[in-house]
């Protein structure tokens, strides 16, 4: 309860000015008219936009109801003109006396502004005006203070003092920070090529050190500035107290600092809980893959046998299993994730699914093409195919591609897509476990019988190093053609053959020609056109001609 307090229009001890009289005796007849609106219970004034009274830019009430035929913004300007001079004259005692709906302020016993009911927002204003007026007649003392501190030397060299202290303490301050900095980014320095320096072998860390050191320098960067930022936002706060004039901007832009660290600590104990769940639930995703790994592992290995899983597919049933668990625990977790209420946090989320959905559809595809051929089981590591017109051992059957090593130095990564796409010969598949097929085909002609060429093939597989005799190789005529009957050698090289197919193929088919030289028979391809005077064979006498660097080989 406010208590009431009887005022006399005293003008202050000193008081020259006619706009003071003026002023206060416009003051008295607004009491006396309001006091007389609040009996008869007439509304005197509307809500015609809310102006603020101010004081040294020290905010007192807001204003919104019209008084007299004064508007809002009229009401502030003539306070502030009264507050002005009472604050020049005056000791600067308030006080405050409930009139019907309104309150009137008094500055040494002379009025100086009402605060109505309706300047106060809300359904219920009459209820909120007791304290509406507690709060105003607090700011009112403190501005008017202020007003008297503004115009004493004394506290003003007091300020100019402690401003000038403060400034000295943060420029040290700077310079200690840079300094520090500095420091930090040379020991960090230090410590990156003492590290670089023992993982020299190692390829992975030896490639990231020096992004490290980049990152750790911007972030040390980041800090600084940081740091320094809100040194010069305290040492601003402070200076700006330091005089009355300024006060109210350094006590708003402490007031935000404030309210910034304070929200941001409050944030941070508030998604505590949900970190913790957060942890929790990939804590026990990550013992769920481990255990899943162990499983599958001990199934590549061979040392354990499920009926419904093979040392094929265990592969690519971990990789598939510990992707699901993972999508699973990031579905859980994701509510608990601060800031994933977020509207802004829901927009990310969105545009990068529509970002997936309109880019992955390809990488998709080969995921699913790499997932068919992994259970399929056409393809094996270690195995010798032939896709479309690449021809190698396959090293590796990821999600997006199958990676095959032809035995000329070279690799080749076919797509997914690509080798699901086109017909795969497998030369491994068919065939004891370690070897692999060594195909190929001859055209001679007719005039040669044909048991002489499937001896002169037999006999040239038996001289290849490598080629399996059990089983024993084979000829097959798969064509009788215009010119020439097409023959095909069909062997197997076992484990002691060379590890390339290429090389085998070159010494079988080294061992073809010489073979069939020896016996003075000509190989008819590529095309037949007409029997030659003699035939093209090159006779053993003839094989090393030439001269150096030709010669034979060591017996």
């Amino acid at each position: 309860m406010v208590q009431i307090t009887a005022c006399r229009a005293v003008p202050p001890p000193g008081t020259r000015s006619g706009a003071w009289r003026g002023g206060a005796a416009r003051l008295l007849a607004a009491t006396v008219l309001a006091f007389a609106g609040s009996l008869a219970g007439a509304a005197d004034g509307t809500d015609a936009g809310a102006a603020t009274l101010e004081l040294n830019h020290r905010r007192i009430a807001d204003l919104r109801a019209t008084l007299l035929g004064d508007a809002a913004a009229e009401r502030a300007a003539m306070a502030r003109a009264a507050l002005e001079e009472a604050a020049r004259h005056g000791p600067g005692v308030v006080t405050h006396t409930r009139v019907g709906d309104s309150v009137r302020f008094d500055v040494d016993g002379m009025p100086m502004f009402f605060l109505a009911a309706d300047d106060l927002p809300g359904r219920n204003p009459e209820a909120m005006l007791d304290a509406a007026a507690l709060k105003t007649e607090r700011r009112l003392v403190q501005a008017l203070q202020e007003a008297h501190e503004a115009a004493d030397p004394r506290r003003l060299a007091a300020g100019a003092g402690w401003a000038a202290g403060a400034t000295v303490a943060v420029l040290l301050a700077l310079r200690a920070l840079l300094a520090l900095r500095r420091l930090a980014s040379a020991r960090l320095g230090r410590r990156v090529d003492a590290w670089q320096a023992r993982a020299a072998r190692d390829g992975v860390l030896a490639t990231y050190l020096p992004h490290t050191r980049s990152a750790a320098a911007l972030a040390g960067a980041a800090l600084a500035w940081g740091a320094a930022l809100l040194l010069v936002d305290l040492w601003a706060g402070f200076v700006l107290r330091q005089f009355a004039y300024t006060r109210p901007w350094g006590e708003r832009a402490t007031g935000w600092l404030l309210t910034v660290l304070g929200d941001f600590a409050l944030g941070a104990a508030g998604a505590v809980p949900g970190l913790l769940i957060v942890a929790l639930i990939f804590v026990l995703a990550r013992l769920a893959t481990r255990a899943l790994s162990l499983l599958l592992r001990r199934v590549e290995q061979g040392e354990l046998g499920l009926a419904w899983l093979d040392r094929d597919t265990a592969v690519p049933t971990r990789r598939i299993g510990n992707l699901l668990v993972w999508l699973f625990a990031l579905a859980l977790a994701y509510p608990y994730l601060p800031g994933a209420s977020s509207e802004s946090f829901k927009g990310v989320t969105v545009l990068a699914g529509l970002m997936l959905s309109l880019g992955a559809s390809g990488v998709v595809g080969q995921a699913m093409a790499g997932v068919g051929l992994m259970y399929s089981r056409s393809l094996r590591v270690g195995e010798y195919v032939r896709i479309g017109e690449v021809e190698g051992t396959v090293t590796a059957i990821g999600m997006f591609a199958t990676k095959l090593h032809t035995g000329l130095g070279e690799e080749v990564s076919l797509p997914n897509t690509v080798v699901v796409g086109q017909p795969v010969r497998n030369f491994s598949r068919l065939v004891q476990d370690g070897q692999f097929v060594l195909h190929t085909g001859v055209t001679i002609g007719y005039a040669t019988p044909w048991r002489q060429v499937h001896a002169m093939l037999l006999e040239a597989a038996r001289r290849t190093p490598g080629v399996a005799a059990e089983p024993a190789p084979y000829v097959v005529q798969t064509a009788l053609s215009d010119f020439y009957v097409e023959y095909r050698l069909v062997a197997q090289a076992d484990r002691g053959a060379p590890r390339s197919r290429a090389e085998a193929m070159n010494r079988l088919l080294a061992n073809i020609q010489d073979v069939f030289n020896e016996n003075g028979v000509q190989i008819m391809s590529p095309h037949y056109r007409g029997d030659p005077p003699a035939p093209q064979v090159v006779a053993p006498g003839e094989w090393f001609a030439g001269g150096p660097p030709l010669k034979p080989p060591p017996a």
